[in-house]
């Protein structure tokens, strides 16, 4: 019986294998990509890696079999209707290969949520429920890197960072954390049927980014807030496509009313403290 990790190329899936990796033999551990040439390097390591595409219901189900525990990494698709199908066709593989866990990766807080990919995420754990295997809903923050990041260079040198964000908070987490959380969770008993809130207790403010930057970095930088249009309109200006920029708003604009600002201990009573902004933001401009 085996631990199957989805979307085992992606960043996320790599971690978590990664920290498999120091508790759990490699042959114990099942890789489910749909690039199988990209999971080479997994391979190498001694990890099985089979094919499963989220469309193609017949080969999830295929990669879940002799399972015993499926973390269900959510797809990384920007079609929110098209992710409910991908979703339901791993969850009915999951049901037809008699798996007997499921942790799947959704959304923070998410039945409160008014954010579009909240929808999704609430979606999937109700197709869950319906399998009556036993879950663990892994709820996951914003990832921390989404909004520090090598792009914020830009803001370094015009000393300036601009969001919508208001003087909203966000409880963000690093991919690695969060990695570290679901592992955990593969790897000890106790779990079954749980929801975990996986956010920061320590939420963090883009007033605050701006100040560690400049503590960081010894350049001065300082957090401008503009409307949902404006901050649209120069993400268009910066060029990214006018969908990926009206969602980049969107989320900032949910920032500012409260979205991200809920706080669990959750996280940190399955991995201990998270790391602090200040380091995240070292790691990005230090190296």
């Amino acid at each position: 019986m085996s631990i199957v990790v989805t979307g085992a190329t992606g960043i996320l899936g790599g971690l978590v294998i990664e920290h498999l990796l120091k508790n759990v033999p490699a042959n114990e551990i099942i890789a489910s990509v749909r690039n199988v040439e990209k999971a080479s390097n997994l391979a190498e390591l001694g990890v099985e890696v089979r094919y499963g595409d989220y469309l193609d219901m017949a080969s999830m189900k295929k990669s879940f079999e002799g399972a015993k525990k499926v973390l269900f990494i959510s797809s990384p698709d920007t079609d929110n209707t098209l992710r409910v199908r991908q979703h339901a066709n791993v969850v009915q593989a999951a049901r037809d290969a008699g798996v007997k866990h499921i942790a799947y990766t959704g959304y923070a807080f998410g039945e409160e949520s008014q954010v579009s990919l909240a929808h999704v995420h609430m979606a999937t754990e109700y197709a869950i429920r319906t399998t009556n295997i036993p879950y663990t809903f892994l709820r996951n923050s914003l990832y921390t890197e989404v909004f520090v990041n090598p792009g914020l260079n830009a803001a370094i040198e015009s000393g300036e960072l601009i969001t919508n964000t208001g003087n909203g908070v966000l409880n963000t987490v690093t991919r690695k954390d969060l990695a570290l959380a679901a592992a955990t969770v593969l790897t000890e008993e106790g779990h079954e049927n749980k929801s975990y809130n996986l956010v920061n207790p320590q939420p963090w403010s883009f007033n605050e980014l701006a100040q560690v930057i400049t503590e960081v970095t010894g350049k001065k930088v300082v957090h401008r807030s503009v409307t949902f249009d404006e901050m649209k309109e120069y993400l268009v200006k910066a060029g990214l496509p006018e969908p990926v920029a009206e969602f980049s708003a969107e989320i900032y604009q949910a920032v500012s009313e409260g979205e991200t600002s809920k706080t669990s201990e959750d996280l940190t009573k399955l991995i201990g403290t998270p790391t602090p902004l200040k380091e995240v933001v070292k790691q990005t401009f230090q190296g």
